[in-house]
């Protein structure tokens, strides 16, 4: 498991922490319930800017299992690295509940914090299918634990494809995330490297993001960017996976006509139109295109999303909506 202090102030120590089968809420399957050690030791403090793996374990973990991370933190940590639209309920309670089956939180979050990964050993593995993305690709206005957001719902498929046997499905997305500007999280040509080149086993990639640099860049002349400059954008992570021998697939950009304004404008949708337009005309270059506007835009006015796959803000779909660009990926592309 990594734990990560990228993003920190100050050095953090994590006083223990385990893992286990979760049973829901704040509750564990006791059973299974396993110490996490780094370098033999059950606590870690990670220094500012680093980030720590633990030992190799010995944790059984089918496929599509919901596990709980237990952290136990013995002191206030003034900033932490937190992933922020969690769509997945954590429980927070003082004292230390490491190993008990069941607590009693005094306060939940929709935000995970330090934890960021967990590496698997399968003697099956075949592949991992990488989501890159912003809000759209973590999952925004999904239905908080019902595990729907798009990557899900493919990962579910995948398991359900006896051909596609060993691969998984990781979801890298972050809400607010740009291909150009820093702003909420590093900014996608930076982080495209750590968060989809070094994950392991990185076999595929989907790309979808560049709605925030349009959007966005629209409150504030000095973000804004041209249809032009995200293009680059893009072309240089295709670029990178490609030397990287990771078969890449761009996502082309939903419809968000009726977003609040100037979120939306006819300048902003132009924008969209014309890095859609290079999507599409670009297939020779990447491994697919997955047509995401195409799954969700309304037949009776393409340039906003079907109203059954709305979530209301009419930029995130809801869970029907990210259903519906899971199913517009072609599994074949994985074979």
């Amino acid at each position: 498991m990594k734990v990560s202090n990228l993003f920190g102030t100050a050095p953090v120590t994590l006083g223990g922490v385990h893992i286990a089968r979760s049973t829901g809420g704040a509750s564990i399957d006791a059973s299974t319930d396993t110490v996490l050690r780094f370098n033999g030791q059950e606590s870690v403090t990670v220094p500012v800017g680093q980030e720590s793996w633990s030992d190799e374990t010995r944790f059984s973990l089918p496929s599509q299992t919901d596990v709980a991370v237990t952290v136990y933190v013995p002191q206030t940590t003034p900033v932490a690295t937190v992933h922020s639209q969690g769509q997945q309920t954590i429980s927070i309670a003082a004292g230390n509940a490491l190993g008990s089956a069941t607590f009693t939180p005094t306060e939940t979050r929709q935000s995970y914090y330090w934890v960021t990964g967990i590496d698997v050993s399968n003697d099956d593995a075949r592949g991992v299918i990488v989501a890159f993305g912003d809000s759209i690709t973590d999952g925004a206005l999904s239905t908080v634990d019902a595990t729907n957001r798009y990557p899900d719902f493919l990962a579910r498929r995948v398991a359900a494809d006896p051909e596609l046997k060993g691969f998984s499905v990781v979801n890298q997305g972050i809400g607010g995330n740009r291909v150009l500007n820093d702003v909420i999280g590093t900014r996608a040509v930076d982080r495209f490297q750590r968060d989809v080149l070094d994950t392991t086993g990185a076999t595929h990639a989907i790309i979808l993001i560049g709605i925030n640099d349009i959007g966005f860049g629209a409150f504030a002349p000095e973000q804004a960017v041209t249809a032009d400059e995200i293009i680059a954008g893009l072309q240089t992570m295709v670029d990178q996976a490609k030397a990287h021998n990771v078969a890449v697939f761009l996502g082309t950009l939903l419809p968000f006509k009726g977003t609040f304004p100037p979120y939306y404008s006819e300048e902003t949708e132009a924008k969209r139109q014309a890095v859609n337009a290079w999507i599409r005309a670009n297939t020779a270059q990447v491994k697919g295109i997955i047509d995401f506007d195409a799954a969700t835009r309304d037949p009776a006015d393409p340039l906003q999303m079907r109203p059954e796959y709305d979530s209301g803000d009419h930029l995130h779909p809801n869970d029907a909506g990210y259903e519906a660009m899971a199913n517009a990926i072609d599994l074949a592309l994985f074979r």
